[in-house]
């Protein structure tokens, strides 16, 4: 099958014909119909996150079921499903009590003793992230994917599978956004577009959304924004803190900057919780006013939205299909395997909202 490789920081991928097993006991084999282009993927390709090289990338996507393994029960070949990068093994602690995006069992991997998952003439590849979806075709765990109605186009089935799940779950399961709460959203990516219909869909009073980039208003409020702050031309804390009289509720900082994580919990009014669904990079750090903390302010992480996937990503579908969450319009390009390194360099432009990877039936 061809694939995209990363083999070295900082330089292209390379389409490569890469070797595939057969599945395991509880291994599905999964012909890949989409991926997304996340902003995560170019943080590995540039070295900020480190992994084990070389690797396939991509971990937003969606395909069609092709084989199961001889223990497998939750889906069937010919399924439609949607991928996550959250496997879970079902019976950790963080499983049992409900959080299983914070499972880090490493049952859902092969062992070091087992043949790999994908190989190349070259010699064995790393799996990315439980999934490597920039390829014609996953083998991946049963708990990293989920069956969802066949009606669902799968090109939009597949932000589901990372952008919109954690945009939307830090509104709805991190941070417990409720009617009338006012929220703040900075950056209007595909992750923080997807925060704004979540607060949208959640029944937040006041939306604000926060870019440097005047363009990403309409975007904004085509997802449910109320009001739109150009960080490039004001200072957002206090021009939101002026707004609102006192500061949001609720901030969501998706872009995985130190300043923006800073200016979330800023723009925090009395009670309110600052949530950092972006990836600041390894080794950085932010800095916070101590008597803030007097005030009743949070600042909290979101791992993927704090999904409970199999149950959340099927509803998340539903609520497509009945026009209450909006993807035709968070897909900028639609692109082949042999772009994705153009994908990324406009990516890097900030103009888009997300390409997807489409892949020929």
């Amino acid at each position: 099958m061809k694939a995209a490789v990363l083999r070295e920081v900082r330089q292209p991928l390379s389409i490569e014909d890469v070797q595939i097993n057969k599945p395991g006991p509880h291994e599905v084999l999964i012909r890949t119909a989409a991926a997304g282009v996340c902003h995560s993927d170019l943080h590995f390709i540039e070295g900020s996150y480190p992994h084990p090289l070389p690797a396939v990338l991509g971990h937003e996507s969606a395909g069609v079921v092709e084989a199961v393994g001889s223990e497998v029960r939750t889906v069937k070949p010919g399924d439609h499903v949607i991928t996550c990068l959250s496997a879970f093994c079902g019976h950790c602690n963080h499983c049992l009590t409900g959080h299983m995006a914070r499972c880090v069992s490493p049952e859902t991997k092969r062992g070091p003793d087992d043949e790999p998952r994908l190989t190349s003439a070259k010699g064995p590849i790393v799996q990315y992230l439980n999934l490597s979806s920039f390829a014609e075709q996953m083998l991946i765990h049963e708990h990293a994917c989920v069956a969802v109605r066949k009606d669902m186009p799968l090109d939009r089935a597949a932000l589901i599978g990372c952008s919109v799940m954690t945009g939307v779950g830090a509104v709805m399961h991190t941070s417990n956004v409720r009617p009338g709460d006012t929220v703040a959203v900075i950056g209007c990516g595909g992750v923080g577009l997807s925060a704004i219909n979540g607060a949208a869909i959640a029944g937040a009073g006041r939306i604000i959304a926060v870019d440097v980039v005047a363009g990403k208003e309409n975007f904004a409020r085509a997802f449910g924004a109320t009001d739109f702050v150009n960080a490039a031309e004001v200072d957002p804390v206090k021009t939101i803190i002026e707004m609102t009289k006192g500061g949001v509720d609720h901030s969501f900082e998706a872009l995985g900057m130190v300043k923006t994580a800073e200016q979330a919990f800023n723009m925090l009014g009395r009670g309110g919780t600052a949530n950092i669904i972006g990836m600041i990079p390894v080794g950085q750090s932010i800095s916070l006013m101590g008597a803030a903390f007097l005030g009743e302010k949070r600042i909290q992480g979101s791992l993927m939205g704090s999904n409970r996937f199999p149950v959340d990503m099927p509803r998340l579908c539903d609520m497509y299909m009945a026009g209450k969450l909006k993807l035709d319009d968070m897909i900028s390009r639609r692109l082949k395997l042999e772009q994705v390194n153009e994908a990324f360099e406009e990516m890097k432009t900030g103009s888009i909202a997300r390409s997807v990877i489409v892949f020929d039936a």
